[in-house]
């Protein structure tokens, strides 16, 4: 069944009970206790959700109590949301109201009095209806659980691996299995008997770590090369003792084997003591199939006990799908499995879907094999399970069925694709998850940028509230750093201050699977809206039809990731404003509409607003700015957009704004009062000259500035922006980036950038001087679509800490600085549609290799792969 996320929604009520700026907040309309009570009961149900989560799969009454908790749940959250929107609002009163707006207020449903009746009215009715569900929990015999300790649980009825493999049934990995054994067979680096090498492969799901382990353990040559070999599966919890016994029942194949219920009356020493007289003065592989413990401790002790008195020579191989247990175990680099190629997939199906010789019977089936084939993206355990499920089927439509059907659809036994996947989802801690299942919103092979997800995740509070000393961009980094380490997501480039990723087709799948209940992707087979789905994005434009007849009333989320272009929008906002009172996100991008109602400021829960490239709407509501829990406002790309909306300053919450307007000035006044702006970018505002003089921006970390023609300063100092990390210019091309710094002293503090991007800058003969300020901070640097850069200068070479290069669509440019090999921290270097640069940096032949054979990752790109890309 899919996933519920309730203990991931209680702990965020909770938090947001407990603190203390909520505390107190609700002293002061006076309604502290009625939220202690409902705090309380809420403590005493999140005590036993963990184990109610495990239980429920077979108790269909467990989970329709599940269910009812989670409807009162977000519930409850609703009304501290409501809660917290009345102490934004007066925040907005005091600071900027005015006397009419202060009548206003108190001949509203916001007046104080108003107000505290009705919320207390809520809140006891959430309690009461909290009160009855949760009554019902002593009749399911539920422990209490405090910490999320599931993964174990789950784990332990999980699939146990052998060692067995014939090669005929190993298809594409030749390759990975000759690099594995010659990493086996190399002596050891400090070859004293002291030290084990650790050989990690690294994976998605499905991937094959285990059957490549299975083909190195039984290739003759490793045999001859160790006296001893043993295949241990760890998948269940990483105990030390257990790990000990499974190890020497593995090499006691033919004696009797250590029974694991005498586990309790064995001590470690005596457990040690038989190891170490089984293993003394052997050379040993032992393989560690499926490790799931990121304890280091843990490993280090069995580690220990595995390298005492061992021979010279002796290698663990370990398979897992999680980079970070890798790096903490490995002695080596890791191997990481890549997909199989379009040819062997095919081959591999082949040989699951028919009998030996049989598809030559079956030229028409096989074209749909093909077809069938691209949706499993190179994963052999997806090819098997598709493949086996056709097996002695010899219909074209039941073949395409399987074509047309997204995998989830499918019906998926024990040890198929998705069951698998699916136990890295059962690895993830509980913050993490609702996360991940947000992906399922976006088509498959969108290019997610990490400020995209960012403002998503925390637009439907799914954020942790940083520590001290850190920012909401280090939590949403931490988010990712994670998901990637789990080989949740792919392509994945840090550029310093962004992240820009994909995730796999079949991750794609896992995530509508265990969203299904929460998230809808709409396509053109789907006639309507079920009332418990929170969370919708549209495929296409023209997937609206008639989705809104029901009562989707709880619907938070509505967005176009393709684009909104001839969507009834205005009609949509009306039906949005008039049902779709909980919004939290509204993303409208590429949307034609003319004007946006002004009865949008109704939508006072909104947090993310974008009507991004929209080119016909002149004017902005005012009422816009009564959305005080906005984060983002994204009004870019809207060329006919004559001023931004009066009253910007309201806008207290508001993270990131991105705005095209044919003002000559901004509002300065109006957008320095916002003090939660992190992000800003100004595109395509042909009407400014100059903008910034002299204008602080406290808290911003993040400025584009693109495709303003007829912008020629563009002053920048750490006295006003004290926080600027990441910088990028596109497309302006009458700005002379040399004047920025002339009028400052030189003892002024200096910009702390970290990411900097020139980009399609035809007056670019030279990186400005001021760039070399930045040599302590700098780590990304991106020129691409300079045509007239002419050089790159020597104090490049100053930037120490420079970990990113990307250099494209530079022709003119013939060489880097000869001291490039100074830039000791570089790990990435790309350059693409340079000749001159490719002819002499080319890798192993270029006269000019040497200079940057030390880079760890180098991509000299022939120029038909930027257009590709350009095209994309």
């Amino acid at each position: 069944m899919a996933e519920l996320f309730i203990f991931s929604i209680a702990e965020s009520l909770i938090t947001k009970l407990a603190s203390h700026s909520f505390q107190e907040a609700s002293r002061v309309v006076g309604l502290y206790d009625h939220l202690r009570d409902l705090q309380k009961t809420l403590s005493l149900v999140k005590a036993v959700l963990l184990d109610a989560e495990q239980k429920q799969e077979h108790n269909h009454e467990l989970q329709e109590w599940l269910r009812q908790l989670k409807s009162v749940f977000y519930d409850a959250e609703d009304v501290l949301d409501e809660f917290e929107c009345q102490t934004l609002r007066k925040q907005v009163l005091k600071a900027h109201g005015t006397i009419k707006d202060e009548v206003s207020h108190f001949f509203s449903s916001s007046n104080p009095l108003v107000f505290r009746s009705k919320m207390a009215q809520q809140i006891k009715d959430v309690s009461k209806r909290l009160d009855k569900v949760a009554a019902d929990r002593h009749k399911f015999g539920l422990r209490i659980i405090d910490v999320d300790t599931r993964v174990v649980h789950r784990r332990a009825t999980s699939r146990m691996t052998h060692s067995r493999v014939s090669d005929s049934d190993v298809i594409g990995r030749e390759h990975d299995k000759e690099n594995i054994i010659e990493l086996l067979m190399q002596q050891n680096p400090n070859d004293d008997g002291k030290s084990l090498s650790v050989i990690p492969i690294v994976g998605i799901g499905g991937l094959g770590k285990t059957t490549l382990a299975k083909f190195v353990f039984n290739d003759k040559r490793i045999d001859e090369c160790f006296s001893l070999k043993m295949w241990v599966c760890v998948s269940d919890d990483f105990d030390i003792n257990q790990l000990i016994i499974k190890i020497i029942n593995s090499v006691n194949v033919n004696d009797a084997p250590l029974r694991q219920q005498n586990l309790d009356m064995v001590d470690l020493e005596q457990l040690q003591n038989q190891l170490t007289s089984k293993l003394a003065g052997q050379k040993f592989l032992l393989v560690l199939d499926d490790v799931w413990n990121n304890d280091r401790v843990k490993w280090v002790e069995l580690r220990n006990l595995l390298q005492e008195g061992v021979a010279a020579g002796s290698k663990i191989l370990v398979t897992t799908r999680i980079d970070s247990i890798a790096f903490m175990m490995g002695t080596v680099t890791s191997h990481k499995l890549q997909s199989l190629s379009p040819e062997n997939s095919m081959s591999l199906f082949v040989r699951w879907a028919f009998k030996e010789g049989e598809e030559e019977k079956h030229p028409h089936l096989l074209n749909i094999g093909k077809e069938i084939v691209k949706k499993c993206r190179g994963v052999p355990l997806a090819v098997r399970t598709l493949g086996s499920s056709l097996f002695s089927k010899f219909e074209a439509n039941e073949w395409e069925y399987v074509r047309d059907n997204e995998i989830w659809n499918l019906s998926q036994k024990k040890d198929d694709i998705l069951p698998a996947l699916k136990l890295s989802y059962d690895f993830l801690p509980s913050y993490l998850r609702q996360c991940f299942a947000l992906f399922s919103l976006y088509p498959k092979d969108y290019a997610f940028a990490s400020f995209e997800v960012h403002i998503l995740w925390g637009a439907l509070g799914l954020l942790a509230s940083p520590r001290k000393n850190e920012t909401l961009e280090n939590v949403v980094k931490q988010y990712l750093d994670e998901l990637l380490s789990r080989s949740f997501l792919q392509d994945f480039i840090d550029t310093g201050t962004m992240c820009q990723f994909k995730i796999h087709d079949l991750v794609h799948d896992l995530a509508l699977f265990v969203a299904k209940d929460e998230c809808l992707l709409i396509k053109s087979h789907i006639q309507n809206i079920p009332e418990i789905i929170r969370h919708l994005s549209f495929a296409e434009y023209n997937f609206i039809g008639n989705s809104f007849t029901s009562k989707s009333v709880a619907v938070r989320t509505i967005m176009f990731p393709n684009g909104a272009e001839g969507a009834n929008v205005e009609a949509l906002l009306n039906t949005c404003v008039s049902k779709f009172k909980l919004l939290r996100v509204l993303d409208l991008r590429d949307s034609t509409c003319n004007t946006l109602p002004r009865s949008i400021g109704k939508l006072k829960h909104l947090r993310y607003f974008s009507i991004e490239n929209n080119r016909n709407i002149k004017r902005l509501p005012n009422s816009i700015c009564k959305l005080q829990n906005l984060q983002l406002l994204n009004v870019s790309g809207c060329e006919e957009l004559e001023a931004l909306p009066k009253g910007l300053r309201k806008l207290i919450s508001l993270r990131l704004l991105e705005i095209t307007t044919k003002q000559p000035v901004l509002p300065y006044s109006e957008i320095t009062n916002l003090i939660s702006l992190a992000h800003l970018c100004i595109s395509s505002s042909h009407n400014m000259e100059s903008i910034f003089g002299g204008v602080k921006f406290p808290a911003l970390k993040t400025l584009y500035v693109v495709d303003c023609h007829s912008l020629k300063s563009l002053p920048l100092d750490v006295t006003n922006f004290p926080e600027l990390e990441t910088l990028v210019v596109q497309d302006c091309v009458n700005l002379d980036l040399d004047l920025w710094k002339e009028h400052h002293e030189e003892q002024n503090p200096k910009l702390r950038l970290k990411f900097v991007a020139f980009v399609g800058l035809p007056q670019l003969v030279a990186l400005p001087q001021w760039l070399q300020e930045t040599a302590n901070s700098l780590q990304s640097l991106a020129i691409k679509n300079c045509d007239n850069l002419e050089m790159l200068p020597e104090w490049l070479s100053t930037l120490t800490n420079l970990k990113v290069l990307h250099i494209l669509a530079c022709p003119e440019l013939i060489s880097l600085p000869d001291n490039i090999h100074h830039l000791t921290a570089l790990e990435r270097l790309r350059i693409a549609y340079c000749p001159e640069l490719r002819r002499k940096y080319q890798p192993h032949v270029g006269e000019f290799w040497s200079k940057i054979s030390h880079i760890k990752e180098v991509l000299i790109e022939e120029p038909e792969k930027l257009e590709e890309e350009e095209d994309e």
